[in-house]
């Protein structure tokens, strides 16, 4: 003989008050009401013909016969759930989990994003904004983008846009301006005058003094001018003619070949930092992330020094 199943609802029902200890924590994972909740682990007691629950003023706790059933369903329920996953798992879209700076994000790799998904259809990627490190395990990273020296313990690094700035304005400001001619028209007037330029800063308000220094011009008073949060606000500010930034110009290409920006000179700085690929060792197994690795590569150009396996695991 058959025996039929009990409610399916008072099975998941009895299941999640039985591990919570709580109809209203219960009800609120199966997002339906207590009171659902309890009329559905009644009509399961009903059908079973005993008690699961002792039902106490504020509390409840398992019978001995609703300690055995919970433990014999709890591992039904996760054979379903295990089931479920490996049958739609070939039906999900591969997906590609990256970490950047918000400058890195805004200024290079989202406007060059279609030409990725273009290439490589069916990849549903997903961007982080941060600028703190991350834990690839703890924080599903496949792979993160990060300004430094390269130096990630227990990570592959690859260098792929070294970090050198340029001065630019826009052609309306270069047009309503004094003239510019040499970096030294840039500096503020030695007699303590008004200075004929503004100088526009991101967080990193040193590097105006670096780059005069590097183009000769001493006592330059370069720290005069707005300061932005960040270089995506200073490259906005420069955009709309507010006066003359230190960018990058690879961050910068798409802007400088449409006009909407001029560099001013081919004087950089360079302070020996870049951006870097990085990424647990073993992570190009997963066809996603082998695919954006070799985009991202040809997509920045240029020679990189090659990923090197790393002498441990783990890392930040």
């Amino acid at each position: 003989m058959t025996l039929s199943l009990p409610p399916l609802s008072g099975l998941r029902a009895f299941e999640a008050t039985a591990r919570h200890l709580s109809m209203t924590l219960a009800a609120r994972e199966l997002n339906v009401t207590p009171g659902a909740v309890s009329l559905q682990v009644k009509e399961l007691e009903t059908a079973l013909g005993l008690r699961l629950f002792e039902r106490k003023q504020r509390s409840l706790a398992l019978t001995v016969e609703g300690a055995a059933y919970h433990a014999a369903i709890r591992t039904a329920f996760r054979l379903i759930r295990d089931a479920t996953a490996e049958l739609t798992a070939g039906l999900r879209r591969p997906e590609l989990t990256l970490s950047c700076t918000p400058a890195f994000a805004v200024q290079w790799l989202v406007p060059r994003l279609p030409r990725f998904e273009a290439a490589t259809p069916g990849i549903d990627v997903r961007i982080g904004v941060t600028n703190r490190l991350v834990d690839f395990a703890q924080d599903r990273v496949d792979v993160a983008i990060r300004h430094g020296l390269g130096a990630y313990e227990g990570l592959c690094a690859e260098r792929l846009i070294d970090d050198e700035l340029v001065p630019v304005c826009s052609p309306d400001y270069l047009r309503a301006a004094p003239p510019i001619r040499h970096p030294a028209d840039l500096a503020a007037d030695p007699a303590g005058g008004p200075a004929a330029h503004r100088l526009l800063h991101d967080e990193h308000r040193g590097d105006w003094a670096l780059w005069f220094r590097a183009a000769g011009v001493p006592d330059a008073g370069a720290d005069r001018g707005p300061v932005f949060a960040d270089g995506n606000g200073v490259m906005d500010a420069a955009k709309a003619g507010l006066g003359i930034a230190l960018v990058r110009d690879r961050f910068a290409a798409d802007d400088l070949a449409a006009g909407r920006l001029i560099v001013l000179f081919d004087q950089r700085l360079s302070n020996g930092l870049a951006y870097h690929l990085v990424y647990p060792g073993g992570a190009e197994e997963k066809p996603a992330v082998a695919a954006f690795l070799r985009w991202i590569r040809a997509e920045a150009g240029g020679a990189l020094i090659p990923a090197v396996p790393p002498p441990g695991a783990g890392g930040r």
